[in-house]
């Protein structure tokens, strides 16, 4: 049984005579009543009663009780299949689908918010969902599917994702007017772990960064604040009471922030990325094309 004998079984049950049937579905007589039979075959039924018609030529014909329920299924099934052809042509046309992307917290605050909103502009019947947290969350969902494609770092990249790098963000001090490291040009990072910090929660690439690199120093971190909340880590800094490290897109003119580079200067990579054994959809690669054109 397939979805061509299913649709010449209700073309048949709508007109009730072969030979209508058989002109609708611009096909031969006996082919459609080959078809026919070929499908009682297969299910060991009869489904038409032929005792008046014979195939004749404007003889009417009826369904029998098994006809009649498997024209039933017929029915839902062919709506089901048209509803299913119409999805996914809207999806392929960009009109209907959703984004699922999970973003890093200072990317989803101060970079994307003007991008996403030029992307629903352009495409308006798409649905953007944005799960924002740390790269390592991000990561997370990515790897178990909860969202589609996600921004991580260069260091999280491995070979079961495709990616394109989206850009590259030079990681900053961020302190107060005040602080004695404000007249610096440039901070060490043994100078930068001799201050009280305001660290985001584990899950997020710079603090596990700045642990590292206190590591590697043999240098133990004085963690004063711990919050994932951007603006309270701004507010914490620009207040003078710790000092962190951020992207430099975090700072803005307005902030009473000062944002000093590391000596040597340290760069963060991030890529757009998704698993190569799940192609994305339409819309995903929409998005993504979107965006490397606006970086």
């Amino acid at each position: 049984m397939d979805i061509r004998q299913l649709k010449h079984l209700d073309t048949l049950a709508k007109a009730a005579n072969f030979t209508k049937a058989a002109k609708q579905l611009n096909m031969a007589q006996p082919a459609l009543s080959q078809s026919i039979k070929r499908l009682e075959t297969a299910l060991g039924v009869t489904l038409v009663n032929r005792s008046n018609s014979s195939g004749q030529r404007g003889k009417q014909v009826s369904l029998t009780a098994e006809g009649k329920a498997l024209h039933q299924h017929a029915v839902l099934i062919i709506k089901q299949l048209k509803q299913a052809e119409a999805h996914i042509k809207s999806m392929a046309n960009l009109t209907q689908g959703e984004v699922r992307i999970g973003v890093p917290g200072m990317l989803g605050s101060f970079y994307l918010p003007t991008r996403l909103m030029a992307f629903r502009h352009q495409y308006p019947d798409l649905k953007l969902s944005l799960f924002e947290g740390g790269t390592r969350d991000s990561l997370k969902m990515l790897s178990r599917g909860e969202v589609d494609i996600a921004i991580i770092t260069a260091n999280d990249l491995s070979e079961e994702f495709d990616s394109h790098l989206l850009l590259s963000e030079q990681m900053v001090v961020a302190m107060s007017n005040e602080h004695p490291l404000s007249d610096n040009a440039s901070i060490q990072l043994d100078e930068f772990f001799e201050h009280e910090l305001v660290m985001f929660k584990p899950g997020y690439f710079h603090r596990e960064w700045m642990l590292s690199q206190a590591k590697a120093l043999d240098i133990s971190v004085n963690i004063a604040f711990e919050t994932n909340l951007i603006n309270l880590v701004k507010q914490v800094v620009s207040q003078g009471y710790a000092i962190t490290s951020v992207l430099e897109m975090v700072i803005g003119e307005n902030d009473e922030i000062l944002a000093k580079p590391f000596e040597p200067p340290v760069y963060l990579d991030l890529h757009i990325a998704w698993k190569k054994q799940r192609p994305i959809s339409q819309a995903d690669r929409a998005f993504v094309d979107f965006l490397m054109k606006n970086r």
